[in-house]
C-alpha cells in the first residue's frame, strides 16, 4: 500500500472556498491561506438544533497503534456518504511529536486530513502565537522584577514554554541580574494555560478575560499576582487574535474539516476548541469530535471540563480499538503482534469493557469501532463480534486507512442509529462543590478503577491554598501516563488494587481548573533516541516528504 505521504499528495483538493461552502459557510466568512486552507471568522455561535455530537475515544494507547483520528476522519467521511451533512473537529498537531516519536497528526491511509504537510508544520501559526503570549507574559515578570518590582513579586509560579520535545529545558536558571536569580521550568507549548485558554473560550473578549484571571506569580504576603496587575491582557488578545478562529482544511474526500487548538490529554484537557465545536455544529448535521489518548483521559475531560464550561453535550460516543491493541493490553510483546493470540486478546478486552463502563458513568451511548489490521486473523475478529454480542455492545469493523468512507459505512449506520434513540440526559461524574479532594478520589476510583489515593503533604497545601482563594469549585484536570489506566504506564489490561500517588497540584485560574499531576508526568516531553525529525525532508519541488 502506498504511504500516507503519496496518498496526501496525490489526492485532488478542491478550493477551500468549495469545501467550506458544502456545510453553508460563504467566502465572506472565512480569511484564506492560500487555496487550500483558511481561517473562519467567528461571530454567532447558536448551535443548529438539529446536530449532532460524536466523540470519538480509545483505548489505553499502546505500541501497537489504536488510530483514534483515522476513524474519526473516516467516520465523519462515511457520513457524508450515507447522506449525513457532517464536519470532523480535530486538534492541531504538536510540532513535539511530529518531530518526535509520533510523527505526524493527520489521519492515515485514506482518512486523512490535507494538506497534511501544512498541518504538521506550522500550519496557520497558532502555535507560534500561543508560545509568543505566553512568553511574553514571562518576559514582562523577569522585566517587571528588574524594573523595581512594585508589586512585590516574590515568587513566580509560570512558566516558559516551547512547542517542541526538549528535556533540556525542563529546569532551567534564569538571571535578571546577580541580585534576582531563580529557577525557572519550560513546558511544552499545548500543556501550556494559554493554550487550555484558547480552547475554552467562547470569543475574544471571553479569551482577554481568562488570560487576565492568570496566576503568575505571589508576593512576599503570599497573594496572588494576576496577569490583569501586569496590565498586559490587552497586548495578549492582540498576540492571539488570529490564534483565536478557527482553521478549516478538507478530508481526502473533500469534505470540510475544522481543526484548532491542541492542548495534551494526558498534561492538558486533550480536546480541540469550543469554538471549532460550536462552529462545526453551527453549520453541520453530524460533528464528529476526538479526545486525546483513552477515555481515562480524554473523554473524561471531554465529559468534565469542556462540556461543563461549554454546555455541548455529546449523543454518541465511539471507542476506538485495535486487535494489536488489545493483545498488548493482554500481556503479549509488541514483537508478537502478528501472531494469533485468542488468549492474550480475551484478557485484553477488560481494557476495552472498564473504557465502556467509563463512558456509561455519563449517560452516553458507546459504540466499539474496531480499526482493522491486515494482520487480523478471523479468529481474533470472531473473539471481538462474540463479545460484543454477549456484552450488548454495539460493534462495528471498521476499516477506513485501507477503504476510505466505505470503510465506515456500517459504523456511520450505527452512529446514527444511536444518536436518533438517545434520549438520556447526560451527567457530569462529579459535581462543582465537591471538594479538590473528593473530585480527584472520584476520578481515580470510578475511572482508572484505583482502591486509594495517595496525596503528598505540598499537595495538600497547595488544595488549602485553592480553597483560601475561592477557587475550590473547579473541575479538576488530571495529568497522568496515558499508557494505563492506572499511573503506573506498565500497568495494563484493566489494573485492580492498586494506589494512584498524587505528587503536584497547580491552579489554573484563567483557564478555569486545577492540574492534578500523578506519579512523575512530565509537561515537557523529551525527543525518543530516534526522532522522526531525522525522516523528514523537502524535495526539489519543495514538498515536505516523510511525515509519518
Amino acid at each position: 500500500m502506498k504511504t500516507d505521504f503519496q496518498i496526501s499528495m496525490e489526492s485532488t483538493k478542491l478550493n477551500i472556498k468549495d469545501i467550506a461552502e458544502k456545510i453553508g459557510i460563504n467566502e465572506d466568512n472565512l480569511i484564506l491561506y492560500g487555496n487550500y486552507k483558511a481561517k473562519i471568522k467567528i461571530d454567532d455561535l447558536k448551535t443548529n438544533e438539529n446536530s449532532n455530537l460524536i466523540l470519538v475515544t480509545a483505548v489505553n494507547p499502546t505500541a501497537g497503534g489504536e488510530g483514534k483520528s483515522t476513524v474519526t476522519i473516516g467516520l465523519s467521511d462515511g457520513l457524508n456518504l450515507i447522506g449525513k451533512k457532517s464536519c470532523v473537529a480535530l486538534r492541531e498537531p504538536s510540532l513535539g511529536p511530529v518531530l518526535g516519536m509520533k510523527g505526524g497528526a493527520a489521519g492515515g491511509g485514506y482518512a486523512q486530513v490535507v494538506p497534511m504537510d501544512e498541518i504538521n508544520l506550522h500550519f496557520t501559526g497558532d502555535m507560534h502565537a500561543i508560545s509568543t503570549a505566553n512568553n511574553t507574559i514571562s518576559a514582562v515578570i523577569d522585566n517587571h522584577i528588574f524594573q523595581g518590582n512594585e508589586l512585590d513579586i516574590h515568587k513566580v509560579v509560570f512558566n516558559r514554554v516551547l512547542d517542541m520535545n526538549d528535556r533540556a529545558l525542563r529546569n532551567v536558571s534564569v538571571s535578571i541580574n546577580s541580585a534576582n536569580e531563580r529557577d525557572d521550568h519550560f513546558d511544552i507549548t499545548v500543556a501550556s494555560e494559554i493554550m487550555a485558554i484558547l480552547c475554552l473560550s467562547e470569543n475574544l473578549q471571553d479569551l482577554k478575560e481568562k488570560v487576565s484571571n492568570i496566576i503568575v506569580a505571589y508576593n512576599s504576603k503570599e497573594e496572588p499576582i494576576f496577569v490583569k496587575d501586569l496590565k498586559i491582557e490587552g497586548v495578549l488578545a492582540a498576540i492571539l487574535k488570529d490564534a483565536i478562529k478557527p482553521n478549516i482544511v478538507q478530508t481526502l474526500e473533500n469534505n470540510p474539516a475544522i481543526i484548532h487548538g491542541g492542548p495534551f490529554a494526558n498534561i492538558a484537557h486533550g480536546c480541540n476548541s469550543i469554538i471549532a465545536t460550536k462552529t462545526a455544529l453551527k453549520y453541520a448535521d453530524y460533528v464528529v469530535t476526538e479526545a486525546g489518548f483513552g477515555a481515562d483521559l480524554g473523554a473524561e475531560k471531554f465529559f468534565n471540563i469542556k462540556c461543563r464550561k461549554s454546555g455541548l453535550r455529546p449523543k454518541v460516543a465511539v471507542v476506538v480499538a485495535t486487535i494489536r491493541a488489545l493483545k498488548l493490553h493482554g500481556g503479549i510483546s509488541k514483537d508478537e503482534l502478528t501472531i494469533e493470540n485468542l488468549d492474550a486478546l480475551k484478557l485484553g478486552l477488560a481494557n476495552l469493557e472498564k473504557h465502556i463502563e467509563n463512558i456509561s458513568k455519563f449517560n452516553v451511548p458507546a459504540v466499539v469501532a474496531l480499526n482493522v489490521f491486515s494482520t487480523d486473523t478471523e479468529k481474533e475478529l470472531n473473539v471481538i463480534e462474540e463479545w460484543s454480542s454477549e456484552k450488548n455492545i454495539p460493534y462495528s469493523k471498521t476499516e477506513v486507512f485501507a477503504k476510505g468512507s466505505e470503510g465506515a459505512r456500517d459504523l456511520a449506520n450505527k452512529v446514527v442509529k444511536l444518536a436518533e434513540e438517545n434520549n438520556s440526559e447526560f451527567k457530569f461524574l462529579y459535581s462543582d462543590e465537591q471538594t479538590i479532594l473528593e473530585k480527584i478520589e472520584t476520578v481515580c476510583k470510578e475511572i482508572y478503577g484505583a482502591v486509594s489515593v495517595d496525596v503528598a503533604p505540598n499537595c495538600i497545601e497547595e488544595i488549602n491554598n485553592i480553597n483560601k482563594l475561592g477557587f475550590s469549585n473547579l473541575p479538576i484536570c488530571m495529568a497522568k501516563t496515558p499508557l494505563s489506566l492506572s499511573d503506573n504506564p506498565e500497568l495494563k489490561g484493566r489494573p485492580t488494587n492498586f494506589t494512584v500517588k498524587i505528587t503536584d497540584i497547580k491552579l489554573r485560574s484563567g483557564a478555569g481548573f486545577v492540574v492534578v499531576y500523578t506519579n512523575k508526568i512530565l509537561t515537557m516531553p523529551g525527543l525518543p533516541k530516534v526522532p522522526n525529525a531525522l525522516n523528514i525532508d523537502i524535495d526539489e519541488n519543495e514538498n515536505i516528504i516523510n511525515i509519518f
